[in-house]
């Protein structure tokens, strides 16, 4: 019986281990290791934008889609806009601008709403806002979507395809973010803000 015992806590701790492997932040570290290391390129976004496109590129593209009629200036004139008629179950808003990292996208945030939307409309809140814009990227993106528990937004619904992350997440009860980011370069600037971190600390350290 005793001998039964002293294996009771090596158990449990292969029992946490198992369990914490199996949580959505464990899942989705674990892919997007398994996508970097593929060195497969997802640049892809939408309307011809991709990932790594060079700022001329962008304005030039966006100068063409603006004179055909399909977009328009946003929000304080500060991002592009483009109408939604369609593609949501209800008729809604998108307004986007990218992050340029070296002089190219690297990070494309889009934010989405409801042009019906009013406090006490609840079918238009951005719970219902956020499944619509789920289920459309899924369409266009593809399936494998996981949910983990953002540190500041609460639930978001990431997405990693080789170097392509896409998070979608609710800002408040009107607005979705859906925000593409370029892991590769993300990968380099945080070890980069990593190496400039300590760097600091050991000039304080007097290292």
């Amino acid at each position: 019986m005793k001998r039964r015992f002293r294996w009771l806590p090596m158990i449990l701790v292969a029992g946490i281990i198992v369990l914490s492997s199996c949580t959505p932040k464990a899942r989705y570290e674990r892919k997007l290791r398994q996508e970097l290391s593929t060195g497969v390129r997802h640049d892809s976004l939408f309307m011809g934008l991709y990932l790594g496109m060079p700022a001329k590129d962008f304005y030039l593209h966006c100068w063409e889609l603006n004179r055909q009629g399909l977009i328009k200036q946003g929000q304080g004139n500060t991002t592009v806009e483009y109408r939604m008629d369609r593609e949501l179950n209800y008729p809604a808003t998108m307004n986007f601008y990218p992050t340029f990292h070296e002089g190219k996208i690297y990070e494309m945030p889009v934010k989405y709403n409801y042009r019906g939307w009013a406090p006490w409309n609840t079918k238009l809140s951005a719970d219902s806002l956020l499944l619509d814009v789920l289920d459309h990227y899924k369409k266009d993106y593809g399936k494998g979507f996981i949910n983990v528990a953002h540190p500041e937004k609460g639930n978001a619904y990431i997405k990693i395809d080789g170097n392509r992350r896409i998070a979608i997440y609710k800002e408040n009860d009107l607005n979705v973010w859906a925000v593409f980011t370029d892991m590769l370069i993300n990968e380099k600037k945080e070890i980069v803000s990593s190496d400039t971190t300590k760097a600091s600390s050991d000039v304080t350290q007097g290292k």
